[in-house]
């Protein structure tokens, strides 16, 4: 039978009783190593009226684990709090911080109050040296020879877009290591996050502090007199960042950025709607790499009979998935990286920066110029029985 997360967990639970001072203690340090061995990328932790639910998300999916009394809530809360270095009687406001382990995993809390106690969310990093460089990633060949000739521009701006829980933040870091790299330490690079997640050296990293009014806009302003030469910004979200990071690009700094946007397309779109000028687009944008997380199929996978089961994708073949104890009964193990890369410097594409061409006339436009979608290369991949009609019809939609 498969060995489900909540078994899995059951099994460190702590020997001693819950009224044991120790008893949290062991609690959380169970908690954190039984996700870290599940392959969790974040543990949510939520108080209800009678009970806390603890849940964690693998492979992008959340995934319930177990259920405590919910007197046990702020106890919990409080031990995370401790270990991240949060303030343990601030219950009533949101909090972020860093467990900082001996061992080689990041590890981020964030705390959010709600009606029954603060909610946490744990965020557990991979590792150093599993995704730390381009070539870890699983771009597609074409995308990932693009991104590393363009890290080599010395202005413009290169934007990963994807949606939330899409490795966009993992890209851009991604990109600073090869910058550093081929660099050997020969160009100045900050960055202004919101927050830092994971620290890269060679980079003089900074993040907002909203309270102080420092936030992405007055950073930005303000590290154009650092003498950068490779600016990260955390993400675009506004009008003002948007112009700010476009207006940087266009004095001689390589901006590498993250944009919310369902696809290259999209982001487009989305930046002709902030209102950026179209000289900006135009004279700044180098690419826009839009990515998306799919889930791999598990050895235990099917092949798929029925053509029904396709799900309405152009697609010959395909698999299911069927749930083994490798893959903790999910059929899925591991996720791989859809990606497509729009050029800037496409003329074709340079009227839908004013704003005049929709998302679907610019990506039609995209293609016809050479761009492969990620909905292309999802197809191959369920082709190549990589991945699954469900997931792809899960992460790309109907």
């Amino acid at each position: 039978m498969p060995i489900n997360p909540q078994q899995e967990f059951h099994n460190r639970l702590p020997a001693v009783d819950e009224n044991d001072p120790q008893y949290v203690t062991e609690l959380v340090d169970a908690l954190l190593a039984a996700a870290q061995d599940a392959r969790a990328s974040d543990v949510h932790i939520v108080p209800g009226q009678e009970q806390l639910e603890l849940s964690w998300r693998i492979d992008g999916v959340l995934q319930p684990v177990t259920t405590f009394p919910a007197a046990i809530g702020p106890r919990v809360a409080a031990r995370l709090k401790v270990m991240s270095n949060l303030l343990t009687y601030q219950t009533d406001v949101p909090q972020e911080g860093r467990i900082l382990t001996a061992g080689e995993s990041e590890i981020r809390v964030s705390t959010f109050p709600t009606l029954f106690g603060e909610k946490v969310v744990i965020r557990l990093f991979a590792g150093p040296g599993k995704y730390d460089r381009l070539d870890n990633l699983g771009l597609p060949a074409e995308v990932l020879e693009d991104i590393c000739r363009l890290l080599e521009k010395r202005g413009g701006v290169f934007v990963v877009a994807g949606p939330a829980g899409s490795g966009k933040t993992t890209t851009n870091y991604a990109c600073l290591r090869e910058i550093i790299d081929k660099s050997a330490g020969a160009r100045s690079l900050v960055s202004m996050e919101d927050p830092v997640e994971v620290v890269v050296p060679g980079v003089a990293q900074s993040q907002v502090n909203a309270a102080a009014g420092f936030d992405l806009t007055v950073g930005l302003r303000s590290l154009m007199r650092q003498d950068p030469e490779v600016i990260m910004v955390g993400e675009i979200r506004d009008r003002e960042v948007a112009n700010t990071v476009f207006e940087a690009s266009l004095t001689g700094q390589l901006v590498i950025t993250t944009f919310h946007a369902g696809s290259a397309a999209e982001a487009v779109s989305r930046l002709t709607d902030m209102g950026i000028e179209p000289f900006l687009l135009k004279s700044g944008l180098l690419a826009i790499v839009s990515q998306h997380l799919v889930r791999r199929l598990c050895e235990c996978s099917q092949a798929g009979r029925n053509r029904d089961e396709s799900l309405g994708l152009s697609v010959e073949r395909f698999r299911h998935p069927v749930g083994c104890s490798a893959c903790h009964g999910t059929g899925y193990r591991g996720r791989i990286v859809l990606a497509e890369l729009l050029k800037g410097d496409c003329p074709q594409l340079h009227s839908a920066f004013s704003g005049e061409r929709d998302a679907r006339s610019i990506e039609e436009t995209a293609v016809a110029s050479g761009m492969v979608s990620c909905q292309t290369r999802a197809l191959a991949a369920v082709e190549e029985g990589v991945t699954s009609p469900a997931e792809v019809r899960r992460v790309l939609g109907w």
